[in-house]
């Protein structure tokens, strides 16, 4: 069994690929049931959480996976490891044969979700985001927010990139980073102002207070929500999902723990009607994404299962073909 490393992920790994990938794997051929949760009671301190996220090929239709694979990702939340210097979200990605249950790798899971939650955000905007976007403003400077702006940056024309965070220093030294991109960079203090004239809006923050107001999307804006993965978290605020029309990587997923949606459903503005496709019915054709040029369009992300498969067996098959280069 293979050991890939963070950093192999990222050198086996690039957006068009993967996003092709999970194209494929949302079309069809992946079955993928709804992630287990377990909490992990502690004595001292917060409880912890573990994820158990499975997937595999479905063979009667699979083109994604080859002769076929299964994968689980395993993943724990423990929010006092902040406190003591270790990152909240720990996981790995383990990878095996689809006929045999053998195992092929085990997979840095914080570095594969970090790229399967960017890719995927960046499939929704290719249906989703004006075809001539290139303002991108990046709400959140935490570790996924690069790898939502490059994902971005590889589906549409961004030129120019604003950055806005709580600490402005994080913010810098975000764009310290990005600095040799292709697109300018630069941080704001005006949350609002830089959403005003956004072309896509993407945020990536565990906040339970709106950042997002809908008075402040202009006409055609994509919104893209990827924190606030649970009901009691939310990034926008009501009139801004009021304007919207509003889709989702998962339903399973994202109506009952993304709070964005959880929230204005429980409240009664909105209904589940309202919500009008998920990744699958765009993938397959069934729902054609932006319909009008001033329709405002907000996508919300919680993760899949789905998701990690796709970006593991592309791992996998990276790999198979740099040791054949190298034989």
């Amino acid at each position: 069994m293979e050991i890939v490393s963070a950093q192999e992920v990222d050198a086996l790994l690039d957006f068009p690929a993967l996003i092709d990938a999970l194209r494929k794997a949302f079309a069809g051929g992946v079955q993928a049931p709804v992630r287990h949760h377990h909490t992990i009671e502690r004595k001292n301190g917060s409880d912890s959480t573990m994820l158990l996220m499975p997937a595999w090929s479905d063979f009667a239709t699979s083109e994604v996976a080859g002769n076929g694979f299964a994968g689980v990702k395993i993943v724990s939340v423990s929010p006092d490891n902040n406190a003591i210097g270790l990152p909240a979200v720990m996981g790995v990605y383990l990878l095996s044969d689809g006929t045999t249950c053998a195992p092929l790798a085990l997979i840095d899971g914080q570095k594969l979700t970090l790229w399967r939650t960017a890719a995927a955000s960046a499939l929704a905007a290719q249906y989703l985001a004006p075809d001539d976007a290139e303002r991108l403003v990046m709400i959140g400077a935490g570790k996924l927010a690069p790898y939502l702006i490059r994902a971005h940056a590889s589906v549409r024309p961004i030129k120019s990139v604003t950055l806005w965070n709580r600490s402005r220093d994080n913010a810098e030294r975000l764009a310290s980073e990005l600095a040799g991109e292709d697109f300018e960079i630069s941080v704001t203090d005006d949350r609002a102002a830089a959403i005003r004239e956004a072309d896509i809006v993407s945020s990536a923050t565990i906040t339970a207070e709106p950042l997002v107001e809908g008075t402040w999307l202009s006409a055609s804006t994509h919104l893209d929500l990827v924190g606030a993965f649970t009901p009691a978290l939310r990034e926008s605020d009501d009139e801004a999902v009021r304007r919207s029309s509003l889709f989702v990587d998962t339903f399973e997923g994202a109506l009952k723990e993304g709070g964005d949606l959880v929230q204005p459903l429980e409240t009664g503005l909105i209904h589940r009607s309202d919500v009008v496709a998920d990744l699958a019915m765009l993938c397959r054709g069934d729902h054609a994404g932006r319909i009008g040029p001033d329709e405002i369009t907000l996508f919300k992300s919680t993760g899949a299962s789905l998701e990690d498969f796709a970006a593991g067996c592309l791992v996998w098959q990276r790999m198979q073909q740099t040791t054949d280069q190298d034989a």
